[in-house]
């Protein structure tokens, strides 16, 4: 299976914003961002102004690199997107979001999507009590997530839970409670423009 195996604080620089892709590293005095905020490669030390075509692209690699999907799925989720009736942005980030590795993340239970991923494919995690292995799996509304122990998962600490999840401390769970809309995303990414990009 493909998958991005450089060095990850490279797309960060390349995207000019912290994507979070390392977890607590990222927000360290560490994270080779703060060191090095320019684009990398030779002429990285100049960042000249984007065309419109530009800044659409760089906001969808922007979007797959934090979500840690490559071009194919990314692009069948905005091709449903805009087949699916509705706001064809919100529809993307609903399914985006929806993603079972994203949601993992989301309720604590992993410092980053590539562990929740990770972990979800060492059968980790469970959905309504039956373990989940398929990390693009698309949570339904009303599903609980919830680890199958505590003693192989690192939680992550000092996050903020979304308002589209739920969470039961007596039950150690996660509950989706409603789909999620641009006005929830904690990152900073311009979906009209991604839907732009591909609509051309």
């Amino acid at each position: 299976m493909a998958r991005y195996t450089d060095a990850k604080c490279r797309l960060c620089r390349r995207e000019g914003v912290k994507l979070n892709l390392k977890g607590i590293k990222c927000d360290g005095d560490k994270c080779p961002f703060n060191k090095k905020p320019q684009a990398p490669g030779q002429h990285g030390l100049s960042r000249k102004p984007l065309s419109q075509y530009g800044r659409q692209l760089r906001e969808k690699q922007k979007a797959k690199r934090i979500y840690g999907i490559l071009e194919r799925q990314f692009s069948n989720y905005v091709k449903e997107s805009l087949k699916t009736k509705g706001v064809s942005g919100n529809i993307l980030i609903q399914k985006l979001e929806s993603r079972l590795d994203n949601i993992v993340y989301r309720s604590g239970f992993a410092v980053s999507r590539a562990q929740a991923r990770q972990n979800v494919r060492r059968n980790l995690y469970m959905i309504n009590d039956k373990v989940a292995t398929i990390p693009a799996m698309q949570v339904k509304i009303g599903d609980i997530i919830k680890p199958v122990s505590f003693e192989k998962i690192h939680l992550r600490e000092g996050f903020v839970m979304p308002e589209w999840l739920s969470a039961d401390l007596k039950e150690k769970c996660v509950k989706y409670v409603r789909f999620p809309s641009t006005d929830d995303l904690q990152e900073v990414i311009n979906v009209q423009s991604i839907i732009e990009f591909y609509s051309r």
